[in-house]
């Protein structure tokens, strides 16, 4: 493991690897999904990354979007009435019609994230639906909001990076979803940075107070 699990240092390990193309594990709050997520920045998914997190997660990879991307894109909720207890905003699902064929496997779902990530992509680019779901972020980040969607999109920001990225839950060998006590031999297994979003709360409050 690159760092010990959790803590500010865990945060900027987490900042360090998404800039260098690497997955990390973020978890959330145990009274909310108590989930832990494989997170990357889209500008770097290769058909290698998207493959483990296909093998190691629910296999329902999503990928936060700024509003005016979404909507430059013509990305409209896929729901009118969102019942789901968390409000995620998910989209149209989309897939990217260049160099791939049905939308599925690693390689094409990591052509699709790059090119949502690429600021060039035009909204006739992509087929709907697809294999890969975007998702809409609150603008507010993890302070509006303390989700997975506004934690990826934090992270990117604080790494310099654009801001789009990728996300999936971890899942254990029998299906069921990793919690802490499986994600820290999971991370340990794997060289993954594991960190949280309270940690990144934490870590953006420090940054506000002290300007």
């Amino acid at each position: 493991m690159p760092c010990e699990p959790f803590g500010r240092a865990s945060v900027l390990a987490a900042i360090s690897e998404l800039q260098q193309g690497k997955v990390i594990v973020v978890t959330d709050d145990e009274s909310r999904e108590n989930e832990g997520d494989l997170i990357m920045a889209a500008e770097f998914a290769t058909a290698e990354t998207i493959g483990f997190i296909v093998r190691y997660s629910s296999g329902v990879i999503c990928v936060p979007l700024p509003s005016e991307r979404l909507e430059a894109l013509m990305l409209p909720p896929m729901v009118v009435n969102n019942e789901d207890p968390k409000q995620t905003a998910f989209t149209v699902s989309v897939d990217f019609k260049v160099g791939t064929t049905t939308g599925i496997s690693a390689a094409d779902r990591a052509a699709t994230f790059r090119a949502l990530a690429d600021a060039s992509t035009k909204p006739e680019d992509f087929q709907r639906p697809g294999h890969v779901f975007p998702l809409r972020p609150r603008p507010g980040g993890v302070l509006e909001r303390d989700g997975h969607t506004e934690a990826t999109m934090d992270f990117c920001r604080l790494a310099g990076l654009r801001p789009a990225g990728v996300l999936c839950e971890v899942v254990n060998d029998d299906g069921s979803m990793a919690r802490v006590p499986d994600l820290i031999p999971f991370c340990q297994k794997h060289d993954l940075v594991l960190t949280s979003i309270a940690d990144l709360i934490a870590y953006i409050k420090e940054g506000t107070a002290s300007k």
